[in-house]
């Protein structure tokens, strides 16, 4: 299957140019629509179809940053199955905190407590970026580094967890 960086002719990269990217989407889709191949034979149809397909899948992935970075981490190899990737044991140490407040919140509803957790989720992600900040905006698949990448498995991971507190968070208030 083809690589959507080069299906949108585009280098890869944590970073797009998403007017470029949107506007490459728009050309496809009228490009490969299956309306304009209804008297075409079924192969072609059928071909129509997958690019069209594609052409929906790719832009889904390379618009969206998390999913953009999973994608690369999975071109790369960097990325284990899902289930087998594991979080730096330090910071589930440093969650533990966060978890029991949540809990907390689920018995004892607090909106101090819980724009508090709120503001801290936001604040350990944004360190966390800070810190492959330079290796996201200086992304080139010919220099970056194993070691740099991952690095940036870590945050993605990371993320992730936080993304699930949040959501967590926000169904107890």
């Amino acid at each position: 299957m083809m690589n959507y960086f080069e299906f949108f002719d585009i280098a890869v990269g944590f970073k797009v140019d998403q007017a470029a990217l949107k506007r490459t989407f728009y050309a496809n889709s009228k490009k490969y629509h299956p309306d304009f191949y209804t008297l075409e034979t079924e192969e072609k149809q059928q071909e129509i179809l997958e690019l069209s397909t594609l052409n929906n899948e790719a832009y889904k992935t390379l618009s969206d940053f998390d999913k953009r970075m999973k994608y690369i981490l999975d071109l790369k190899g960097i990325l284990d199955e899902e289930g087998q990737n594991k979080i730096p044991q330090d910071f589930l140490m440093e969650m533990m905190d966060i978890n029991e407040a949540l809990m907390e919140l689920k018995f004892d509803f607090d909106p101090n407590k819980h724009q508090a957790i709120t503001t801290q989720l936001q604040d350990l992600e944004s360190a966390q970026y800070e810190q492959i900040k330079e290796v996201i905006e200086n992304y080139s698949a010919e220099t970056t580094s194993e070691k740099e990448l991952l690095r940036v498995k870590d945050y993605y991971l990371k993320k992730r967890y936080l993304l699930r507190i949040q959501e967590n968070l926000e169904k107890t208030d």
